[in-house]
């Protein structure tokens, strides 16, 4: 079997976040990653004017897990 080797022009790469950027021919690409993320009233707004008037905030976490994804052995 023959493969044509992939021709790329002129790239630009503004911003890879928790991905693969792959350029060219490939057998095989597998990303992992795994995240766990804890946040207050009003944390996650986004915009260009934002009021946010949460008063008091807190956040408790209780995690009893050891592992919650575990990604090491899954190739």
């Amino acid at each position: 079997m023959f493969v044509m080797p992939a021709i790329i022009g002129p790239v630009q790469i503004v911003n890879v976040a928790g991905g693969i950027v792959q350029f060219g021919d490939t057998v095989y690409i597998s990303p992992k990653s795994a995240s766990k993320t804890n946040a207050g009233s009003g944390a996650f707004n986004t915009g260009g004017f934002i009021i946010s008037n949460s008063g008091l905030s807190g956040t408790n976490v209780l995690d009893t897990n050891v592992i919650d994804q575990p990604i090491a052995g899954n190739n």
